[in-house]
């Protein structure tokens, strides 16, 4: 079993690196996202800041888009500032910014350290200046629910990063209860987007696989935010773009010849040793796992990067191997014979790299004698093939190092397909937690009903035992969904019938004793509403997860059937996984009603209380509800003929006339 393992890995590992990039370097979609490129830097001076085509030729076929970083360069040149004012991270938190994001920064506390999910500043003013242009919301009512490739080069890949991120955060928003469309970003020679958290809440959100990253080897660009802000030399960067204009747009921006004159000045030598010290200290960090970034550079990598060279490519999907890779490759010095090469020649190769590359494919490339050796496992030749394929040659000093940075990527654990094999048996051990819990509600479903039984602790050997399951399966869960945030299980895992339905279940079973547990300690009085401050977050994943089900899965779970078929005997379980906490503040606003004298807060409470009742009614009478909802003695049995009662009076009736 151990040996099935470790051979899946390997397999795993040439797949993900050297074959991977060859899939993508051999299919057209490299060389039409950078058809696009140049046809946005041909416009790049005019107003829209962007071009777009295709869709046209047939059903499936993508829009494309492709954005251009001019605007936000030459807004750059023309404001001056150094590096730490034109690249600091912006946190996403801001009115603006918060909304058109949302999903990134919903679980913003969650993350490590309590870091906020930022980006950089020169990207996000480029991007939230498409949004103000009509033309650009017109584009996105056009493509949406399509398949679209968002692309862009330099500046312009920062900004298309940042239209892919928008345009998912509003599909998800949006279309809960519809599968999100085809959407991919590919950027060319782009500079390093945002910060860490931005980096785990794209994993979290399962985005990462949405974006592929195309970095040649000696680019400066996608490199030069390693560095601290206030040693990055702006005019690099915004030189770097503004060299794609035309020669005649480049005489009519006067602004253009300051920076590339700037350029001239600038030391090559000096700026690769700069970005190699930083880019080398970034990985080594990576390596440590360094919980913090002592360089003072927030940024690093999220999704797929395609390391290319002029023997080919390779594709690395994970963060932690692209920061390596990303100095590995850079350090790797071509042969004396060839020259260095300028920076303004690396930054735009791009054309010609994503031309070349199918033809190198067709070549048989021998492999060293190290790599030949007879010795030599298949796993060991992959990572060679990689290793060449991304521009590091065996003599190479950063080849050692490279081997085992791209080894230890993928051994860090087994891949998702086994993780999700083994997690299946750890379900069918944690099963008979969730039977117990079961028992435990079937034995107070005729009088008090499990909720209330659990809330006030009746019978406290059987509500330890019960506490005790609900604890474990808990964990259970949490472990399920770090696995997830981390890449650990399949792509779709979220999407699988047998885990969204478990995952459901355990829902509506345990989620009514969380909330019993969180009224019995009065956090409701401390932290506020159980369903506003006090709900777990695995709980809100798995009612996105049910609700995607709904619409994917019309055999199992379609919201419009559920809708039509009325049942026969109440459910197992009620429907509502938050319908005790809504009861809990339907009784704490009809015990505030009897006292309130203030006729506008009565009315207020009493339009609430008014809604609940129909919604609980309507769940009652569809018999959506557990039985244990209309037990004699249930919060819910009691609320009943306390609002009955509330009723009688005559200001209360005068008020419920008019609902």
């Amino acid at each position: 079993m151990e040996d099935a393992s470790r051979g899946e890995e390997e397999n795993s590992m040439f797949e993900t690196s050297h074959v991977l990039g060859a899939l993508l370097a051999s299919s057209p979609l490299l060389a039409r996202a950078w058809d696009r490129c140049a046809a946005a830097a041909d416009g790049g001076a005019s107003s829209l800041g962007f071009v777009h085509g295709g869709g046209g030729g047939g059903e499936g076929e993508p829009v494309c888009v492709a954005f251009s970083g001019v605007q936000a360069a030459l807004s750059a040149a023309a404001g001056g500032g150094g590096g730490a004012e034109i690249f600091k991270p912006v946190g996403l938190r801001g009115d603006a910014a918060g909304r058109l994001f949302a999903p990134l920064v919903a679980a913003e506390p969650e993350d490590a350290g309590g870091e906020p999910v930022a980006v950089q500043a020169l990207a996000l003013q480029g991007f939230l200046r498409l949004c103000r242009s009509p033309e650009f919301q017109v584009l996105l009512n056009q493509i949406r629910g399509k398949a679209v490739v968002f692309t862009g080069h330099s500046l312009g890949g920062a900004i298309a990063a940042l239209v892919a991120l928008h345009y998912l955060c509003t599909s998800s928003s949006s279309s809960a209860f519809a599968p999100a469309p085809p959407v991919l970003c590919v950027t060319f020679g782009s500079p390093l987007l945002g910060n860490q958290a931005l980096s785990r809440a794209i994993l979290r959100e399962r985005w990462a696989g949405n974006f592929c990253h195309v970095v040649s080897q000696h680019d400066v660009v996608p490199r030069l935010l390693f560095c601290p802000l206030n040693v990055i030399p702006v005019h690099i960067v915004v030189g770097m773009q503004l060299h794609q204009l035309p020669v005649r747009a480049r005489r009519a921006a006067g602004v253009v010849a300051t920076v590339t004159a700037r350029m001239a000045d600038t030391n090559q030598e000096s700026l690769r040793q700069l970005i190699q010290e930083h880019a080398g200290e970034a990985a080594i960090e990576q390596k440590l796992a360094a919980p913090e970034i002592p360089s003072g550079s927030p940024y690093r990598p999220f999704g797929a990067y395609v390391l290319c060279s002029p023997d080919g490519a390779a594709c690395v999907d994970n963060p932690t191997a692209a920061v390596q890779m990303l100095y590995a490759t850079f350090a790797a010095r071509r042969a004396p014979e060839t020259g260095a090469v300028p920076p303004e020649a690396a930054h735009s190769c791009y054309g010609d790299l994503v031309l070349s590359m199918p033809h190198h494919l067709l070549l048989k490339r021998r492999l060293g004698a190290t790599v030949t050796a007879p010795a030599a496992s298949n796993y060991d030749v992959g990572i060679s093939i990689a290793l060449e394929a991304s521009g590091i040659t065996g003599e190479a000093t950063e080849a050692a190092p490279a081997r085992q940075w791209l080894k230890t990527s993928k051994r860090v654990g087994r891949s998702p397909s086994l993780n999700c094999a083994s997690l299946a048996t750890r379900l069918g051990r944690i099963t008979p937690c969730r039977a117990q819990i079961e028992w435990y509600k079937a034995l107070f479903d005729a009088n008090t009903g499990y909720y209330d039984a659990f809330k006030q602790r009746l019978s406290p050997k059987k509500f330890s035992k019960a506490n005790m399951y609900r604890i474990k399966l808990a964990q259970f869960w949490d472990g399920v969904l770090s696995m997830l945030d981390t890449s650990q299980l399949p792509y779709d895992f979220h999407r699988r019938a047998k885990w969204v339905n478990a995952a459901h279940f355990y829902q509506l079973l345990v989620e009514p004793l969380d909330i019993a547990d969180y009224h019995r300690n009065n956090l409701h009085r401390t932290r506020g509403s159980y369903i506003t401050h006090g709900r777990e977050r695995r709980y809100e994943l798995f009612d996105k997860w049910w609700k995607q089900k709904g619409c994917t899965d019309p055999s199992t779970g379609d919201t419009s059937a559920t809708t039509t078929a009325r049942r026969s005997k109440f459910a197992g379980l009620t429907q509502d996984p938050c319908f005790w906490a809504r009861v809990e503040e339907a009784r704490e606003q009809t015990e505030s009603a009897k006292s309130e004298r203030d006729m506008t807060s009565l009315a207020r409470m009493l339009e609430d209380l008014h809604k609940f009742e129909r919604h609980s009614s309507e769940l009652v009478e569809n018999k959506e509800v557990s039985i244990d909802v209309v037990a004699p003695q249930s919060s819910y049995s009691l609320w009943v003929k306390e609002w009955n009662e509330l009723k009688l009076r005559e200001e209360v009736r005068t008020i419920l006339f008019q609902f």
